[in-house]
Protein backbone atom coordinates (compact mmCIF):
# COMPACT_ATOMS: atom_id res chain seq x y z
CA UNK A 1 0.00 0.00 0.00
CA UNK A 2 1.32 3.46 -0.85
CA UNK A 3 2.29 6.10 1.67
CA UNK A 4 -0.91 8.12 1.20
CA UNK A 5 -3.13 5.18 2.09
CA UNK A 6 -0.75 4.23 4.89
CA UNK A 7 -1.00 7.75 6.23
CA UNK A 8 -4.79 7.58 6.17
CA UNK A 9 -4.92 4.17 7.86
CA UNK A 10 -2.28 4.89 10.49
CA UNK A 11 -3.43 8.41 11.34
CA UNK A 12 0.09 9.75 10.82
CA UNK A 13 1.19 12.35 8.26
CA UNK A 14 3.27 10.99 5.38
CA UNK A 15 6.14 13.24 6.49
CA UNK A 16 6.15 11.57 9.93
CA UNK A 17 6.08 8.11 8.38
CA UNK A 18 9.06 9.00 6.19
CA UNK A 19 10.88 10.37 9.25
CA UNK A 20 10.23 7.18 11.22
CA UNK A 21 11.63 5.21 8.31
CA UNK A 22 14.69 7.48 8.04
CA UNK A 23 15.56 6.96 11.71
CA UNK A 24 14.98 3.21 11.43
CA UNK A 25 11.93 3.07 13.70
CA UNK A 26 9.91 1.32 11.00
CA UNK A 27 10.74 0.16 7.52
CA UNK A 28 8.80 -0.13 4.32
CA UNK A 29 9.15 -2.53 1.48
CA UNK A 30 10.06 -1.13 -1.92
CA UNK A 31 8.26 -1.69 -5.18
CA UNK A 32 10.07 -2.19 -8.48
CA UNK A 33 9.80 1.56 -9.11
CA UNK A 34 11.44 2.17 -5.66
CA UNK A 35 8.21 3.60 -4.19
CA UNK A 36 7.46 2.76 -0.59
CA UNK A 37 5.05 -0.10 -0.04
CA UNK A 38 3.55 -0.77 3.40
CA UNK A 39 1.95 -3.98 4.65
CA UNK A 40 -0.83 -4.32 7.19
CA UNK A 41 1.81 -5.33 9.74
CA UNK A 42 3.76 -2.14 9.12
CA UNK A 43 0.57 -0.07 9.48
CA UNK A 44 -0.09 -1.85 12.77
CA UNK A 45 3.40 -0.87 13.97
CA UNK A 46 2.82 2.73 12.88
CA UNK A 47 -0.42 2.83 14.88
CA UNK A 48 1.46 1.33 17.82
CA UNK A 49 4.09 4.08 17.62
CA UNK A 50 1.39 6.73 17.13
CA UNK A 51 -0.41 5.62 20.29
CA UNK A 52 2.89 5.38 22.19
CA UNK A 53 3.81 8.92 21.18
CA UNK A 54 0.34 10.11 22.23
CA UNK A 55 1.10 8.68 25.68
CA UNK A 56 4.30 10.72 25.82
CA UNK A 57 6.91 8.07 25.05
CA UNK A 58 10.05 9.33 23.33
CA UNK A 59 11.22 7.96 20.01
CA UNK A 60 13.83 5.83 21.77
CA UNK A 61 11.23 4.52 24.21
CA UNK A 62 8.99 3.70 21.23
CA UNK A 63 11.90 1.79 19.73
CA UNK A 64 12.23 -0.16 22.99
CA UNK A 65 8.48 -0.77 23.21
CA UNK A 66 8.38 -2.04 19.63
CA UNK A 67 11.27 -4.40 20.34
CA UNK A 68 9.49 -5.66 23.45
CA UNK A 69 6.24 -6.03 21.53
CA UNK A 70 7.95 -8.13 18.88
CA UNK A 71 9.82 -10.24 21.46
CA UNK A 72 7.34 -12.90 22.53
CA UNK A 73 9.73 -14.07 25.28
CA UNK A 74 9.80 -10.60 26.88
CA UNK A 75 9.13 -10.02 30.54
CA UNK A 76 6.16 -7.78 31.16
CA UNK A 77 8.21 -6.20 33.95
CA UNK A 78 10.40 -4.59 31.27
CA UNK A 79 7.35 -2.96 29.69
CA UNK A 80 6.03 -1.90 33.08
CA UNK A 81 9.40 -0.32 33.95
CA UNK A 82 9.26 1.84 30.82
CA UNK A 83 5.68 2.87 31.52
CA UNK A 84 6.45 3.59 35.19
CA UNK A 85 9.37 5.82 34.20
CA UNK A 86 7.12 7.69 31.75
CA UNK A 87 4.50 8.10 34.49
CA UNK A 88 7.14 9.56 36.84
CA UNK A 89 8.18 12.05 34.16
CA UNK A 90 4.54 13.07 33.64
CA UNK A 91 4.05 13.52 37.40
CA UNK A 92 7.14 15.74 37.55
CA UNK A 93 5.84 17.86 34.66
CA UNK A 94 2.44 18.19 36.35
CA UNK A 95 4.11 19.40 39.57
CA UNK A 96 6.19 21.89 37.61
CA UNK A 97 3.20 23.17 35.64
CA UNK A 98 1.16 23.48 38.84
CA UNK A 99 3.87 25.66 40.37
CA UNK A 100 4.08 27.76 37.20
CA UNK A 101 0.32 28.20 37.23
CA UNK A 102 0.30 29.30 40.89
CA UNK A 103 3.03 31.86 40.23
CA UNK A 104 1.36 33.26 37.12
CA UNK A 105 -2.05 33.31 38.79
CA UNK A 106 -0.59 35.27 41.73
CA UNK A 107 0.96 37.78 39.32
CA UNK A 108 -2.24 38.17 37.30
CA UNK A 109 -4.22 38.86 40.48
CA UNK A 110 -1.58 41.39 41.61
CA UNK A 111 -1.85 43.34 38.36
CA UNK A 112 -4.64 45.92 38.32
CA UNK A 113 -4.91 45.82 34.55
CA UNK A 114 -5.61 49.53 34.30
CA UNK A 115 -4.13 52.43 32.35
CA UNK A 116 -1.27 52.97 34.83
CA UNK A 117 2.19 51.85 33.77
CA UNK A 118 3.15 49.91 36.92
CA UNK A 119 2.75 46.19 36.40
CA UNK A 120 3.73 43.46 38.88
CA UNK A 121 3.94 40.93 36.04
CA UNK A 122 6.63 42.92 34.21
CA UNK A 123 8.41 43.70 37.49
CA UNK A 124 8.60 39.98 38.31
CA UNK A 125 9.88 39.14 34.82
CA UNK A 126 12.55 41.84 35.05
CA UNK A 127 13.71 40.75 38.51
CA UNK A 128 17.11 39.11 38.67
CA UNK A 129 17.06 35.69 40.30
CA UNK A 130 20.12 33.96 41.65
Amino acid sequence: MNIGETSRRSGLPAKTIRYYETIGLIQSDRRDNNYRDYSDDQIHKLRFVHRSRDLGFTIEECRQLLALYEDKSRASADVRDLATARLSDIDAKIRSLTELRKTLEKLVHACHGNARPDCPILEELAEEKS
